[in-house]
């Protein structure tokens, strides 16, 4: 077996498997589950999951492998993305269907592009002259040197004017255009609706070999420098433009051997902000959620323990059955639901909130602590490591930069501030009633008042006590306990509640509720102050 030291437990973040020196080990360690078929069907517009579920590693996968005869490529949005659309608005005096008639023809041009890049060597190609005509007028604009990214296909949108005008040249050189046609500066909408009708007239055509689809990322972060409002509006257009060319245009071309997708990669509470009708059906019908959901009892048979003893077993010299590898670097049994003899596992599904990437970052402090302690490199990892101070310190640390990050979406870092604040008048407790928790609001409540000067107004937040609850609630800080009559008691957390049917949970009132075990420490709670 490798020693600890030398234990590779990849990136916390799956962009990096993108870059061709890390392809072999992401093929090693990824866990093909039924997402992954899921997502190759043509069906599916949307992957959605909670940060640290893998929707990324999902995309990635696909780009860098052929499979089911499917490949694909990956979008992302940025600050300078949305500047330049809230740019565009100002300028061009954009509504919302032009933001959705924007992304159709960004979508088009990077789906045209690497269609360019798999197709061109087919022997059908050169059969397709309006494919052909339109690649020349692309090639001619980017002068040969078009690069895939969302930003480089914007420009297409700035100079629509000189795009169209290179369209219409190879058009009527090919034959395909009759007439000749006029374009202006002021006729934006004009300008953009002709590119859009040439792309979808190449596509419509021309016959693929394989599957192609385009990962749209990034919308699960607003730059701090782009308000609210206008991140909302242009996402809200993608979304638009996902749905429809989904929908309405790709799923009407007929006799082609492969099929064209986009899919938009999100979090639920994202998504949810989208207002696309009927969406609980799109979630069903149209989505993949990525759920690592599993139970004490049957956790060894679960994709969760798969990926994570897979991280290890990949590693070794020969072949292990599952599960060895984790039993060989986590021997020992914990204490637990009155167990003597849980697993070593069991701790890490208590402390992480189901997600791989949880799991990952205790295993790779783990190591690191491992490392800086000066152990004997041949030894294995004991519960006295998961126990350690310093492990649950940085542990509890990372789980809360993940809610600053999920926070830094809606609010600001001042408003993040204000939130860590309520805290301190719970007095250390984890574990509360609803009574004490309205004492604790009330206090909370209190200091804003007497500070509203200095903070200016209240987050939206923090105007109702029980408004907080469902908060704290939704971002898995707190859990609510639900006791049977034979004494059975089941810890309601949000990420546990959720699934297609019910993708925002609400909390009940009037219980006990708990802080998430992983998050107290970080959080100054777990022993009660004076």
């Amino acid at each position: 077996m490798q020693i600890i030291p030398n234990l590779n437990f990849g990136f916390k973040d799956a962009e990096n498997y993108k870059r061709k020196e890390n392809r072999e080990l992401f093929n090693k360690i990824f866990l093909r589950t039924d997402a992954i078929d899921k997502l190759c069907q043509n069906n599916i517009f949307f992957l959605l999951g909670e940060k640290g579920t893998g929707k990324t590693a999902y995309a990635v996968y696909l780009i860098n492998n052929n499979y089911k005869n499917t490949t694909a490529i990956l979008g992302n949005i940025g600050e300078t993305e949305y500047q330049k659309f809230i740019t565009l608005k100002k300028e061009k005096h954009l509504s919302l269907s032009d933001y959705a008639n924007i992304w159709k023809v960004i979508i088009y041009l990077l789906l045209s592009e690497k269609i360019f890049r798999k197709e061109i060597s087919t022997p059908q190609f050169s059969n397709f002259s309006k494919f052909r005509d339109l690649k020349k007028a692309i090639d001619e604009y980017y002068a040969n040197a078009f690069t895939p990214e969302i930003i480089y296909a914007l420009s297409v949108i700035e100079q629509s004017k000189i795009v169209a005008e290179l369209i219409a040249k190879y058009a009527k050189a090919g034959g395909e255009e009759s007439s000749q046609v006029s374009f202006t500066e002021n006729r934006f909408q004009t300008n953009l609706l002709y590119i859009q009708k040439h792309f979808e007239d190449a596509l419509r055509v021309f016959k693929l070999s394989g599957n192609h689809v385009l990962f749209i990322d990034g919308i699960d972060t607003r730059p701090s420098s782009i308000p609210y409002e206008d991140y909302l509006e242009c996402v809200k257009g993608l979304a638009s433009a996902i749905w429809s060319i989904n929908n309405d245009f790709f799923s009407s071309i007929k006799d082609s051997g492969g099929r064209l997708r986009v899919v938009l990669i999100a979090r639920p509470d994202i998504f949810d902000k989208l207002e696309l009708h009927n969406r609980n059906n799109k979630i069903g019908d149209n989505s993949v959620l990525l759920d690592w959901q599993t139970t004490y009892n049957t956790y060894r048979t679960s994709p969760l323990f798969s990926l994570t003893d897979r991280l290890l077993s990949s590693q070794q010299n020969t072949k292990l059955s599952e599960g060895q590898a984790w039993d060989y670097y986590f021997p020992y049994t914990i204490s637990s639901r009155g167990k003597e003899n849980d697993s070593s596992f069991i701790s890490f599904l208590r402390y992480s909130y189901y997600r791989p990437r949880d799991i990952i970052t205790m295993l790779i402090i783990l190591r690191d602590n491992f490392n800086q302690q000066g152990k004997n490199v041949n030894s294995v990892f004991s519960q006295d490591d998961f126990d350690h101070l310093d492990f649950r310190r940085k542990y509890s640390e990372y789980l809360l930069g993940e809610i600053k990050d999920h926070l830094a979406f809606y609010y600001s870092p001042s408003d993040y501030q204000l939130f860590l604040k309520f805290f301190e008048y719970l007095k250390g407790k984890v574990s509360f009633s609803y009574s004490e928790y309205l004492e604790a609001f009330k206090n909370y409540s209190n200091f804003l008042d007497e500070n509203i000067k200095k903070i200016i107004m209240k987050p939206t937040f923090v105007l109702t006590a029980d408004g907080f609850l469902q908060f704290l609630y939704e971002l898995n800080i707190i859990c609510y306990v639900e006791e049977t009559e034979d004494s059975d008691i089941f810890l309601r957390f949000c990420f546990r509640e959720r699934n297609p049917s019910d993708i925002s949970p609400k909390v009940k009132t009037h219980l006990r509720y708990e802080i998430f075990y992983g998050i107290s420490r970080a959080l100054n709670l777990g022993k009660k102050l004076k």
